[in-house]
């Protein structure tokens, strides 16, 4: 009599673009589970952009305009950078451990990995971009003409905005160095053409070009707008959406390039 081994079948994945709600709000727990028992990287997300905005005012001690003038700028940016980093980083970790190759063995579609992380790293994004503006407004005395709600959405839209880049990137890296080697790749590129330094106007037309596309640029002009008006405008509008929306593509390309294992 011949025998037959059995095999093992992994249940089908979800599709892509189907997200379960349940699924995804497991997958954030489990995230957030995981990072409560890190502390290190919970105070990386949550101190370090507040220690850098304390050390940039101390920096500008003698000439406090100066801070008003790029401060509101860099509470995005710093928050941007920091989430990049960790979630890049996080996201490799799982997948390296194996853990990301047992999840999408169950019937789990990569839509809902890539959503429950985004709700798990937006979770402490909220949590990171309240106490940024909140030093920068009432401890470090940031002076801007509007809302100090406004500020907030911005820092945290750029704080999302760095996850979905995190994940994004993650999908490519091989090892932990590898992934924090794109952040000279993804986020300098951004740093040095987003406006922070010199107008955009003001550079060579091919890097204007380059720099009225990347998302970076929108959200640094997003917090000049609250800093200068105090209504929102028309213009802080756009660049709220473009961050918003860049934040959400680029979170669909993480979905369509998660891969279950390290190559």
């Amino acid at each position: 009599m011949s025998t037959s081994t059995p095999t093992t079948a992994s249940a089908p994945a979800a599709p892509i673009g189907a997200l379960n709600l349940s699924r995804t709000t497991a997958t954030a727990r489990r995230v957030l589970g995981q990072l409560r028992h890190d502390p290190r990287t919970i105070a990386l997300m949550l101190l370090v952009p507040c220690l850098m905005l304390f050390l940039l005012r101390y920096v500008f001690d003698g000439s406090p305009r100066t801070f008003d003038s790029i401060g509101a700028s860099l509470l995005g940016i710093f928050p941007l950078i920091t989430m990049f980093l960790v979630t890049s980083i996080a996201t490799l970790r799982e997948r390296t451990s194996g853990t990301l190759e047992r999840l999408l063995a169950m019937p789990l579609g990569k839509g809902d990995v890539i959503a429950g992380y985004a709700l798990a790293f937006g979770t402490l994004a909220i949590v990171q971009s309240a106490l940024a503006t909140g030093l920068a407004l009432w401890f470090l005395d940031l002076d801007v003409t509007g809302s100090a709600w406004l500020l907030l959405l911005v820092a945290l839209l750029d704080a999302l905005l760095g996850t979905a880049l995190g994940l994004f990137v993650s999908a490519f890296a091989a090892s932990e160095f590898q992934a924090v080697q794109f952040m000279p790749a993804v986020i300098f590129p951004q740093l040095l053409l987003c406006g922070l330094f010199t107008p955009r106007d003001n550079m060579h037309p091919v890097l204007e070009g380059i720099s009225n596309v990347l998302p970076m640029s929108y959200a640094v002009d997003g917090m000049n707008e609250v800093l200068r008006h105090t209504d929102m405008t028309a213009t802080f509008v756009r660049d709220v959406l473009i961050v918003a929306g860049c934040a959400l593509l680029v979170l669909g390309l993480g979905a369509a390039t998660l891969r279950r294992r390290t190559p």
